[in-house]
């Protein structure tokens, strides 16, 4: 079967979230990279793990898991690592640093999602291959009342003024837990995921990302919850 990498990429100085990706979480001391590379390490589904960082700390942490022969440790250039990096620039660097045939994209701030969701999607994934979907992109389900700046509602398809919200035709917000796709679909279209990616629905808890300063202690509840 074809080979499938995850890059996992960080960077230090983390503007929202001070030192967001190596400070203690929810007991852990290596914090959200250890978290993760305990994560894939576990992965029975995965054949590559690409740290791609510029972090000192990161790579200090990530070191102890260097006994497992799937990880590899890349230091990013500088210039892909800046605030004010161009995400398609990246994507672009992606493919020049794995032979493997496909890429899933993931973050260390999705603490929840372990071992487990990956293997799933990627057997999911596969088998949408064969079906017509080129990708997969992991969404939740949004089901509210959307404004727009002149606060006129814009996604109700249905004819009552104010209907249940469980009524309304569902939309897809993409949760930054799972990009996968070919390494083809990067190096030609310079996207990481193609033009008919299956939507892989997963619930807010399982998702759960870390943006805000708030959003890493409701996640560390979370985990802590789920590890009862």
């Amino acid at each position: 079967m074809d080979k499938i990498a995850f890059f996992l990429p960080t960077r230090k100085g983390s503007e929202r979230v001070k030192d967001k990706n190596t400070r203690p979480f929810a007991h852990i001391n290596g914090g959200l990279i250890e978290n993760k590379l305990q994560q894939l390490t576990a992965s029975k589904r995965i054949d590559e793990i690409i740290l791609s960082t510029n972090d000192e700390i990161c790579i200090n942490i990530a070191s102890k898991y260097i006994s497992d022969r799937r990880l590899r440790i890349i230091p990013r250039p500088e210039s892909l690592c800046l605030s004010s990096t161009n995400l398609q620039d990246l994507i672009r660097y992606v493919p020049t640093i794995t032979e493997a045939e496909h890429i899933l994209w993931g973050h260390v701030t999705t603490p929840i999602c372990g071992a487990e969701m990956y293997d799933r999607a990627i057997d999911v994934y596969f088998s949408m291959l064969k079906k017509g979907y080129d990708s997969l992109v992991s969404v939740v389900e949004l089901k509210n009342f959307l404004l727009n700046k002149q606060g006129k509602l814009i996604n109700n398809t249905t004819p009552l003024l104010w209907p249940r919200t469980q009524d309304l035709f569902p939309l897809y917000e993409i949760n930054h837990a799972m990009f996968i796709a070919s390494k083809e679909i990067y190096v030609t279209t310079g996207n990481r995921i193609g033009k008919n990616p299956f939507l892989y629905l997963m619930n807010k808890l399982q998702s759960f990302d870390i943006d805000w300063e708030e959003d890493f202690a409701i996640a560390e509840m979370i985990f802590e919850r789920n590890r009862l």
